[in-house]
């Protein structure tokens, strides 16, 4: 994504730690940048969908912003910076926001963006059961859109929200063609039906094996920021589904393909001892890689024995066996990249197998079967992990295999791990067919993530953990501009969430790692989310 330059409204985030630069960068090798040509890029993870509203795959950000944009975007200092819109302002009592818009935007499709289609897009996301979270969270405090003319829209709120920005500048916030919303015969599963304004058109997608990009020529309202002006270097990118990183990684050694994304510890050997290879990395921003607990029944319903998990962990431990010391450890439910991260959590608690066996006696969890599980009135102490296949990365699947193994010796717990398709992962969750719920996001404002995964009414609150408390600190954080405030109030959410209650168990900060022939030029991963950039400043030197 095109985030560099200065801001109209400073949000004082971090700057991605391991980023270059913070912004797509270059290859000494790549020489400058040229025009024509294309690439293949082998990628870890299918999108479940093109439709941008309905993202929820940090592994996709990549693709979505090839094909579609939204009003704002962010700099290396998290701040916001105009992208479709040209400016904004907010009124006194921060419940109404008025956007002015780029003059001369044309969907790939040849509809004019305006106004009218910046409302239409927010209609179409609070339709009933078309994007719940999204409705339920980011636009929760949401009252109406007005289109005052052409090139004006004001969004009118119920009660302050800064989230509304996050939003703004979100994939879920990018602009479809109002056209193609109408007339997509497939609207949830997006692909070549949606149109957006942006630097590539996706014209060809094979379910199972690729995707395919192609530049857009009439593509010329790049930002200010971005590197450079008008259409694309590249004719066009191919990204290859390559869930396993060893057939990624020999891809790229084989020259198969020209960059890769998702390179484990394992692997990276292979990468900086060829010459014509480089690797960088960028932490995520938004929530930690975290199992959550089920408080809404046993055994996690105590919190004893949720303290007694989270002692019963050793996370470097099992983070080393799997990451080999390339994993950044959890403290918090919070990344260590953002300003609102409590570094007092460090240390804390954690990786005490006496004191776990200790808790777990004083639950009354006292009694071990015949393998060394322990058991009470004559039941295991058994937790079920489901996972998600299509969010599986990072090797989160033989993470799991690790921590299962890890509890069971220091403390026989019982972890059985199911690793499922969507839909039978979906259908546990509603059904409370768990005990553990394993996520992370990459939201750049981590008060998204808080809301959406701990709020009593919390879209993938997982943890049944209903706090009249919890709910008016999260609240207090996004009805203020200060930044000092902020991140004051999520002290308390981590010290409630993290030290009093063992809601979770973070485990680590989610990183993305990139490698790419030296001939590539305009790698780099976006400030402040910290994920690959899309395609705009990729150049192939010739």
């Amino acid at each position: 994504m095109r985030r560099f330059s200065a801001t109209i409204l400073t949000i004082a985030l971090l700057t991605v730690a391991g980023c270059s630069g913070g912004s797509p960068g270059s290859s000494a090798d790549a020489g400058a940048p040229v025009s024509g040509g294309s690439l293949t890029w082998a990628v870890e993870t299918e999108p479940i969908t093109f439709n941008p509203h309905l993202y929820s795959q940090a592994k996709a950000r990549l693709l979505v912003w090839n094909s579609f944009e939204a009003l704002l975007t962010h700099d290396d200092k998290g701040g916001y910076l105009p992208w479709l819109a040209s400016g904004y302002d907010v009124s006194q009592d921060g419940r109404t926001y008025t956007f002015t818009l780029r003059p001369g935007v044309t969907f790939s499709d040849g509809t004019k963006f305006d106004a009218a289609a910046v409302k239409t897009n927010i209609d179409q996301l609070l339709v009933p059961n078309y994007a719940p979270n999204v409705a339920a969270v980011q636009l929760k405090n949401l009252d109406r859109v007005e289109v005052k003319d052409d090139s004006t829209v004001v969004f009118q709120l119920t009660k302050p929200d800064v989230l509304i920005l996050d939003f703004l500048s979100s994939p879920q916030g990018a602009q479809v063609s109002p056209k193609s919303l109408k007339e997509a015969k497939n609207l949830k599963a997006g692909g070549t039906e949606l149109a957006g304004t942006g630097p590539f058109v996706l014209d060809r997608y094979t379910p199972g094996q690729e995707v395919h990009f192609a530049k857009n020529p009439a593509y010329n309202w790049a930002p200010a920021n971005a590197g450079h002006s008008g259409p694309a270097y590249l004719d066009g990118i191919t990204y290859r589904f390559l869930k396993e990183s060893s057939v990624r990684v020999g891809a790229l050694t084989s020259g198969q393909v020209q960059i890769i994304e998702g390179v484990p510890a394992t692997d990276e050997s292979l990468i900086s001892a060829n010459p014509d290879l480089s690797l960088v990395r960028g932490l995520n921003s938004g929530s930690t890689y975290s199992y959550y607990f089920n408080t809404a029944h046993a055994p996690f319903d105590d919190v004893l024995v949720r303290q007694a998990f989270r002692e019963a962990l050793d996370v470097p431990a099992v983070l080393n066996g799997v990451y080999r010391n390339t994993a950044t450890r959890a403290w918090s439910v919070i990344g260590p990249t953002s300003p609102f991260y409590d570094k007092s959590l460090e240390g804390s608690y954690g990786g005490d197998a006496g004191k776990a066996n200790q808790l777990l006696d004083q639950a009354g969890w006292s009694a071990k079967d015949a393998e060394g599980f322990r058991t009470k009135d004559g039941k295991r102490l058994t937790v079920r992990l489901v996972q998600s296949a299509p969010y599986i990365r990072d090797r989160r699947d033989v993470l799991a295999q690790a921590v299962q193994a890890a509890v069971k010796q220091s403390a026989g717990i019982d972890v059985q791990i199911q690793l499922v398709d969507q839909g039978t992962a979906t259908k546990a969750l509603a059904d409370g067919e768990y005990e553990l719920f394993d996520n992370s996001r990459a939201d750049t404002d981590a008060g998204a993530a808080l809301n959406l995964l701990l709020y009593s009414t919390g879209s993938i609150n997982r943890t049944g953990y209903k706090s009249p408390e919890l709910d008016k600190l999260l609240d207090a954080a996004i009805a203020t501009t200060d930044q000092a405030n902020r991140a004051e109030t999520y002290k308390q959410v981590q010290k409630l969430v993290v030290a009093d209650q063992a809601l979770v168990q973070p485990l680590y900060a989610p990183q993305d790692q990139i490698a790419a022939s030296k001939s590539v030029g305009g790698t780099g991963f976006e400030p402040t989310a910290g994920v690959p950039v899309d395609a705009y400043n990729l150049w192939l030197s010739k």
